[in-house]
């Protein structure tokens, strides 16, 4: 069974950023801490949202071109295994905001 090879990128200055990258293919997904920065949604990527210890994660494509959708699960999936949160629930929409309308 093939199985996906995912990286992770830190970036040194800001401990809430990280990019997931996938060894075999372009994509690229960019971690967002929820609150603790400026998050604008770009309309032309996925997003996609998750729950680490009471903090929301925010997922966002870059650069993505539709390619196998599936993918962009599996990177968020290994990522909730490498943050040692294999049951962190993927979500479509904000948690803190789809509550508040």
């Amino acid at each position: 069974m093939d199985q996906s090879v995912f990286f992770l990128v830190k970036d040194s200055q800001n401990e809430c950023r990280e990019v997931i990258r996938h060894r075999d293919s372009g994509l690229r997904i960019r971690v967002y801490c929820y609150g603790r920065e400026p998050f604008n949604a770009d309309p032309d990527e996925l997003q996609f949202y998750g729950v680490d210890h009471e903090e929301v994660l925010i997922f966002e494509t870059s650069g993505y071109d539709g390619a196998d959708p599936l993918l962009v699960i599996e990177a968020i999936r290994w990522y909730a295994d490498y943050i040692e949160n294999p049951r962190m629930e993927i979500l479509a929409e904000n948690p803190r905001i789809s509550d508040t309308y």
